[in-house]
């Protein structure tokens, strides 16, 4: 119990004092079928921390899609037409691309 223990505040600790290197020993252990041996807390973590880092993507490109339409429709700028467009397409690009990579993002919106 005690050698676990340790074996956990020296994850921790590597998890808090250089990123990089936990997780490259994460994705070594996990490699070699080391499950014994992996930080899971912190991997758990991490996984979690992916899943709403993509939703909050979704969210902001949706945002900023529908402020540029508005801005296009509704602000009498033509100057800034152009500019706002390719916004728009950017946006609407880069939206697609997250949906075909994860079509799961596709419910943020439902």
């Amino acid at each position: 119990m005690t050698q676990a223990i340790t074996r956990k505040s020296l994850n921790a600790s590597l998890y808090e004092t250089d990123f990089l290197l936990w997780t490259e020993e994460t994705v070594a252990k996990l490699r070699a079928r080391d499950f014994d041996h992996v930080d899971l807390e912190n991997l758990i973590e991490e996984i979690e921390s992916l899943g709403r880092s993509e939703k909050k993507e979704v969210r902001n490109r949706l945002k900023t899609l529908l402020e540029h339409l508005i801005k296009r429709i509704y602000v009498d700028m033509p100057q800034e037409f152009n500019a706002w467009e390719c916004i728009i397409r950017e946006q609407r690009a880069d939206l697609e691309l997250a949906l075909i990579d994860s079509p799961s993002l596709k419910t943020i919106w439902n």
